[in-house]
């Protein structure tokens, strides 16, 4: 299986490790923590909007705001809390990876590149309007995008480099000592796109990236979401995972699927 299920695989993974970190890439995938957070609720709401009317800014915020507060213990930042009680909220100039981690279902929509660049830019300025957290949705958006239609790794590595500027040249065994919790795009993305890059499987993607000590659930959730366009999600994984969302998220996302990934 390819597609979103990448994004919430990690985050499921991820979420026993966020504020317990490890360094190894040696951990059981899952366990009794194991559980979806705001990573895999914003992904469902962004494959929402793409449902009901991907050229609405006013349906994107409608439906941000209708899946945060359903799930609202989640796991989301304090400026974005505010955001989702506000009647016409407007954004607030984030930095944070929060705008990377629901980008994923923008790449499988769109029929361009440039498409899914627009639809990546909406899907963050609504509340990362900062040019890093813009920057950060629109180098995961092209990562995805460019493993969805085929292109090599290396490819990926230069077109992320030469358009965003990001240092994807560093190693996850020189990284990983010194790396600590970042949730900022500039911290987060790049390292996160980087165990992606350095990775033989989707497996080993999330390995990677949980086994920075970082943001585990986001990073996972960035890095698979670009893994499960390159590879196939593992049936075991990807059922473990799925198996771990309440009705109305595995509603979306089926609906999701059978659209747009089959």
């Amino acid at each position: 299986m390819k597609g979103i299920i990448g994004a919430i695989c990690g985050d499921i993974i991820g979420s026993s490790r966020e504020f317990r970190p490890i360094k190894t890439k040696d951990f059981r995938l899952y366990n009794g923590y194991s559980t979806f957070t705001d990573d895999t609720v914003m992904t469902l709401a962004i494959a929402s909007w793409l449902m009901k009317d991907k050229s609405s800014m006013d349906v994107l915020v409608s439906e941000i705001k209708a899946f945060g507060l359903k799930y609202p213990h989640a796991g989301y930042g304090g400026m974005f809390k505010k955001w989702l009680t506000q009647d016409n909220p407007k954004p607030y100039g984030s930095w944070a990876n929060g705008s990377a981690m629901r980008v994923s279902p923008v790449a499988w929509v769109a029929d361009s590149l440039e498409e899914s660049q627009k639809l990546a830019r909406m899907s963050a300025i609504v509340t990362h309007d900062h040019p890093e957290g813009i920057k950060g949705a629109l180098a995961t958006n092209d990562a995805i995008f460019l493993a969805k239609i085929g292109k090599s790794k290396n490819k990926i590595k230069k077109h992320v480099e030469s358009n965003y500027g990001y240092d994807l040249n560093r190693k996850l065994d020189d990284i990983r000592p010194h790396y600590d919790f970042d949730v900022s795009c500039r911290g987060s993305v790049p390292e996160s796109i980087i165990c992606f890059l350095e990775a033989d499987d989707f497996e080993d993607t999330v390995r990677n990236a949980v086994s920075l000590g970082g943001d585990a659930d986001t990073q996972a959730a960035i890095a698979g979401s670009i893994a499960s366009a390159y590879w196939d999600v593992p049936s075991n994984i990807a059922s473990r995972s799925i198996k771990r969302l309440d009705n109305n998220l595995l509603e979306f996302f089926i609906d999701f699927h059978e659209r747009f990934e089959k």
